[in-house]
């Protein structure tokens, strides 16, 4: 049995109002707008089975699980867990932000840019560090999550609802990914969003984790509140697409650099993410130069009349070699041993004829950084390719390696949105990954094809 896990942050508080440190202390409580996302999400999630439900037990997480689980009419409980508290940032509780940049600069920079780093002093003198205690109560709640949800046991998949805070699902997050601290300002968690992982038992035994999407926040949106993405902040922004659907992926075809146009569905996926993207600005527009992602940019850019499109050859798909137009069972009637190492060690396979990971990773990683490069701060920047392409660039900047690829779920018409608040050599913030909630439903039904 696989294992769906969804996080979900509690509504806005009033110390998010009042720009407050909440840490752990059980000092806020969810505002008026806090009740309504809580019972957004729930609605959201009516129509997904829900199995089981953990939340912190601080009052903004856990009255956002129950105002949730009302609207979602599961007629479920939360399990309260204290390892689901918030980081222990006691020293400054209560402080307002600007209050907390002024009185301790040096210690708030670091919070800002390098948080695993930051010592903070408990009353008795003696030094703690706040992420790094919070990344063991991480590890924590997940040996406890698989130990009572083993994935990998049996058919079928369990669905686990999870409602906290920021830090910790951050932590979480990092922690299933087999990540450490240092990225801990990579991702980006708003207030009442949705999460989706898919956790499974891989090959080895080991722990397959995927994200389905990070940081969905477009059912807390109605028409009159413009975009469903993130809000942009200081830096550049690029929003990274995959193609829609063509008749190769609906057949699970290996496509590569062979030019197979979109479908009629491929082309409804692509004119649904223009809708999506309607409201966002944007200066500039990039594709791979294949036929697919070019068609799929063209439909964006449809709603943005003026912005330039421009090919990037960097960004074409992987080179399949002898592999490509072949299904699935074709490839392993002649190369099993090589499709099965592809299935669990991406990184270790030289396709018969065609390329290999680590040769798309430098050449998509170059690519990407040419564009993130050349943005003024204020910019937004369209980018249109595909799902090897997209998934080797989202691995690098989250942190994870050419092994990792199967990590990151693109699918068909998927927007990822990614933020440079420190310039292009600054560490990327992903602000929302492969979301497709502009095609029906939380979860992603695109096409599972092949790459």
């Amino acid at each position: 049995m696989s294992l769906r896990l969804l996080l979900v942050r509690h509504g806005l508080s009033s110390f998010n109002l009042e720009q407050r440190i909440q840490g752990r202390d059980d000092l806020s409580d969810l505002s008026e707008e806090g009740h309504r996302q809580a019972r957004a999400a729930g609605e959201a999630l009516r129509g997904l089975a829900i199995d089981q439900v953990y939340a912190s037990p601080l009052r903004r997480a856990k009255d956002t699980a129950l105002e949730l689980l009302a609207a979602h009419g599961a007629g479920l409980t939360p399990q309260l867990d204290d390892d689901l508290l918030e980081v222990d940032l006691a020293p400054w509780c209560g402080l307002r932000v600007p209050e907390l940049k002024e009185r301790f600069p040096a210690e708030y920079h670091l919070w800002a840019t390098q948080p695993e780093s930051l010592l903070l002093q408990r009353p008795d003198g003696s030094s703690y560090a706040p992420i790094g205690e919070l990344m063991d109560q991480a590890r924590r709640f997940q040996d406890k999550l698989l130990l009572n949800h083993p994935p990998g046991s049996g058919g079928g998949t369990q669905t686990v609802l999870v409602v906290a805070h920021n830090a910790i699902l951050r932590c979480l997050l990092l922690s299933l990914l087999g990540l450490d601290g240092s990225g801990f300002r990579r991702l980006r968690i708003d207030n009442a969003s949705l999460s989706v992982l898919n956790l499974d038992a891989g090959a080895g035994g080991e722990l397959a984790v995927q994200i389905e999407s990070l940081n969905g926040i477009s059912h807390l949106q109605d028409d009159s509140q413009g975009t469903a993405l993130p809000p942009k902040g200081a830096g550049a922004r690029l929003l990274l697409v995959r193609h829609g659907e063509t008749d190769w992926n609906r057949q699970g075809r290996f496509q590569g650099q062979i030019d197979i146009p979109l479908n009629d569905n491929g082309q409804s996926q692509a004119e649904a993410a223009a809708r999506f993207l309607a409201g966002v600005s944007l200066e500039r527009a990039y594709t791979s130069s294949m036929a697919r992602p070019r068609q799929t940019a063209e439909a964006i850019l449809r709603s943005h009349p003026g912005v330039p499109l421009t090919s990037v050859s960097a960004l074409v798909e992987i080179g399949h070699g002898e592999w490509e137009g072949r299904l699935e069972q074709e490839i392993a009637e002649g190369w099993p041993e090589l499709l099965a190492a592809w299935k669990v060690a991406p990184d270790t396979v030289q396709m018969p004829g065609g390329e290999t990971i680590q040769e798309v990773w430098e050449r998509s990683l170059g690519g990407w950084q040419a564009i993130a490069t050349s943005l003024d701060p204020e910019e937004t920047a369209l980018v249109v390719a595909h799902d090897a392409v997209n998934k080797t660039i989202l691995c690098a900047l989250l942190g994870l390696g050419p092994a990792d690829i199967w990590a990151v779920k693109q699918g068909n018409g998927g927007v990822t949105v990614i933020d440079y608040p420190h310039g292009p050599d600054g560490p990327p913030l992903v602000a929302c990954l492969n979301q497709t909630t502009h095609l029906g439903g939380v979860l992603d039904r695109t096409a599972a094809g092949a790459l």
